[in-house]
């Protein structure tokens, strides 16, 4: 069973995350940032990977900024050599008047391109630049290339809900075992 739990302690914050790839998408979630819980809630339900996470800190910016690394972490623990597993994804997701795109490869080189297009200061409680950061976050600690943009859309909830079901989508493809693969999928025979 590919599951993984990480416990991060820092001076400003606590959390606890656990990831089950093979899950239902079930989300047990509490960081204190509504918001928050409703994005990683959406990440697991269309990703289908179990996520329990929990942040107790400080500051918003923080919270969001240290659980965005224990999910990386937890990710990229749970895939081990990455060997079997399907490593790339792609998705496009519609949210009411906003669509996104995402694009994904497990590579274990971390590199994001995120345009969200998000006008506003904040996504109800939520800094604007914090969802930002928590994409950018994510992709460094899961040792990804994360590749997130919203075409279009007039409501800053729905630009940020449609790039987390997308790139929910593209994980789900991204992390799945290919029967047909043997080994790592890498023509360098190493990832």
């Amino acid at each position: 069973m590919r599951t993984q739990e990480v416990y991060r302690k820092t001076k400003e914050t606590e959390v606890k995350v656990s990831v089950n790839l093979d899950g239902e998408g079930k989300a047990t979630v509490n960081t204190a940032v509504p918001f928050l819980d409703h994005m990683l809630t959406s990440l697991a339900t269309h990703s289908l990977i179990d996520i329990t996470a929990s942040v107790k800190g400080d500051l918003v910016h923080h919270c969001i900024e240290d659980l965005a690394i224990g999910l990386g972490d937890a990710l990229s623990k749970a895939l081990g050599t990455r060997e079997g597993i399907t490593r790339f994804g792609n998705a496009a997701a519609p949210m009411d008047c906003s669509l996104a795109f995402a694009a994904v490869d497990l590579v274990k080189r971390p590199y994001f391109k995120i345009d969200l297009k998000l006008r506003g200061k904040k996504v109800e409680e939520m800094p604007t630049e914090d969802i930002n950061h928590f994409f950018e976050s994510l992709a460094n600690a899961l040792q990804a290339n994360v590749h997130i943009f919203v075409e279009y859309g007039s409501n800053d909830h729905h630009k940020a809900e449609a790039a987390v079901k997308a790139l929910a989508l593209s994980l789900r493809q991204a992390v799945a075992i290919d029967p047909r693969r043997k080994g790592v999928p890498s023509s360098k025979g190493v990832i």
